[in-house]
């Protein structure tokens, strides 16, 4: 018996061509439009089209993906659907596929996909990519491994990936740890799993979470102002394995002294974050500040992570938890 998908179409790249008035790519395709070019579609699986909205990657708010993530949920409770596959912005979609993999604890598949070049483009790629992940969502083997991304024909856990090309058709990338599997004869491969799944299961966000990164010469001007602003938590992109000039400092103490969550991660593209360098603005002087390590994850994740966070909790210990424990000792 065939599997019954839901698709979820959001807009992004995949649903756009090129104006030749304004010689861009506009949303442009509607959803069957695009089904119409995923040839074969009807062998894999019976396809339920759900419109969710047709947004560029950039046009997506915290308010909007909870919106998806309610809608999704609540497609997964069917008995008659067997996965959900939902297409999406490239620009903003390992942060929206992170917080339906925080906010959905859920065993049927659940799959974003995209395309990096539109349908004026030669080599269009949303049709194969689609019906990529189409074929992941209606395997048994897709079932408990959390949100996913496929895209290239390589299947990626939405915790890990990050899109690191701005062109490229592989740009959705596990740059640690490597792809889980592949999509190969229209039938998905697995070849790793992730062997623990986090969720902070809420139906409310704290959308007021900035994102600064530390570089050369830093100071606590902007921590400031954003505290002063109401900021309600912090991510920093320290240097290195957690660090920052001594000057942001303050800024750091004085959020901490509000109980405005810090959270600590990198900068660089791949490692954790970890407590080892005692000077000034160094992770283990931060650490003894109240600052929350985030592991390794990338900065647009760990502010989703901390959005999902603050708005099932506002104790900071709690918080903490959330992003410490299974990651330190």
């Amino acid at each position: 018996m065939k599997k019954r998908i839901a698709v979820v179409f959001t807009g992004g790249t995949i649903s756009m061509k090129v104006d030749e008035r304004i010689a861009a790519a506009i949303p442009a395709l509607s959803s069957e439009e695009i089904l119409s070019m995923v040839t074969n579609v009807d062998k894999i699986a019976d396809i339920e089209v759900i419109n969710f909205g047709q947004f560029p990657g950039p046009h997506m708010t915290p308010e909007r993906i909870l919106e998806l993530s309610r809608q999704v949920k609540e497609a997964l409770k069917r008995p008659d659907i067997h996965g959900v596959v939902i297409t999406h912005g490239t620009d903003s979609l390992e942060e929206t596929a992170y917080f339906l993999d925080l906010n959905i604890h859920a065993h049927k598949p659940i799959v974003f996909v995209a395309a990096m070049r539109n349908s004026s483009e030669l080599g269009y790629d949303g049709p194969s990519n689609l019906s990529a992940a189409i074929c992941t969502a209606a395997s048994d083997h897709s079932r408990d491994k959390g949100v996913l991304i496929v895209m290239n024909n390589e299947v990626n856990s939405a915790r890990e990936t990050t899109k690191s090309h701005t062109l490229s058709l592989d740009t959705f990338k596990s740059l640690e740890f490597g792809p889980l599997g592949i999509v190969d004869n229209d039938e998905v491969i697995f070849y790793r799993q992730i062997i623990e799944h986090e969720h902070i299961e809420t139906d409310k966000i704290e959308p007021a979470i900035e994102l600064v990164k530390a570089c050369v010469g830093s100071n606590s001007s902007y921590l400031d102002f954003v505290v002063a602003n109401g900021c309600k938590g912090i991510v920093l992109e320290a240097m290195g394995r957690g660090n920052v000039p001594p000057e942001m400092i303050p800024g750091i103490r004085n959020a901490i002294s509000r109980q405005i969550p810090v959270v600590i991660v990198s900068r660089c593209p791949m490692g954790r974050v970890l407590d080892s360098y005692g000077y000034p603005g160094g992770g283990r002087n931060l650490r003894q500040l109240g600052a929350i390590f985030g592991g390794n994850l990338n900065g647009q994740k760990a502010r989703i992570k901390l959005m999902l966070s603050l708005g099932k909790t506002q104790n900071v210990q709690e918080i903490k938890e959330y992003f410490e424990d299974g990651v330190y000792a």
